[in-house]
């Protein structure tokens, strides 16, 4: 997507240890154009899928999340890091480590909002390692629901992530599937062309 891989480039940052900083349009500030057609790109190319509910972790995958679920006419629910006290039973959970935030966190997703043969695509704003795909898999396998697709904004191909989810059987989708990115340049997979970072 031409149009992602343009923020990328003019709005992100390369920090140590293979770090893509996007807080200018995704993980802090929204760009919601952006968002939008993010959300129509996702509703393409799931459109023949059936899917029944969007879901995503909190909080980086709620934008674009949002506006898929809303493109396909079908609810989000994101999952928790934190429980409330309005949500502590009748719910579904499992461990998911961030490697950007180097710790472990129990994701949450109440039992009445994920049903049992429910079609769900898992929406998330970054594949690296597939631990937070992982965890949502995991959720929706206790809810006895289905796994139709994976969407990932941004990939980091030269890690494991998709490798493995694939391996499972899963379909994944990335908009933006970046090859190498280093403190002067990002390499995209898909066009195999290289572009100068800020």
């Amino acid at each position: 997507m031409k149009l992602l891989q343009n923020a990328i480039v003019e709005k992100g940052s390369v920090l140590p240890n293979g770090v893509l900083k996007v807080n200018n349009f995704l993980n802090h500030q929204i760009d919601t154009e952006l968002m939008i057609e993010i959300g129509k790109e996702f509703a393409h190319r799931f459109s023949n899928s059936h899917i029944d509910k969007v879901i995503t972790i909190e909080s980086s995958g709620i934008a674009p999340s949002f506006f898929a679920a809303h493109t396909l006419g079908v609810p989000l629910v994101f999952a928790r890091k934190k429980k409330s006290l309005t949500l502590k039973d009748n719910v579904y959970t499992s461990e998911v480590f961030s490697y950007t935030k180097q710790e472990s966190s129990e994701i949450t997703i109440a039992k009445e909002f994920l049903q049992e043969n429910e079609r769900v695509l898992i929406i998330d704003d970054f594949l690296a390692n597939g631990q937070a795909a992982q965890g949502l898999i995991d959720v929706v396998k206790q809810a006895g629901a289905t796994v139709e697709g994976i969407g990932i904004v941004i990939e980091k191909s030269f890690q494991p992530g998709r490798q493995l989810l694939e391996e499972k059987g899963y379909r994944v989708e990335s908009l933006a599937r970046i090859q190498s990115l280093n403190d002067e340049q990002i390499t995209f997979l898909d066009e195999a062309t290289v572009t100068q970072s800020n």
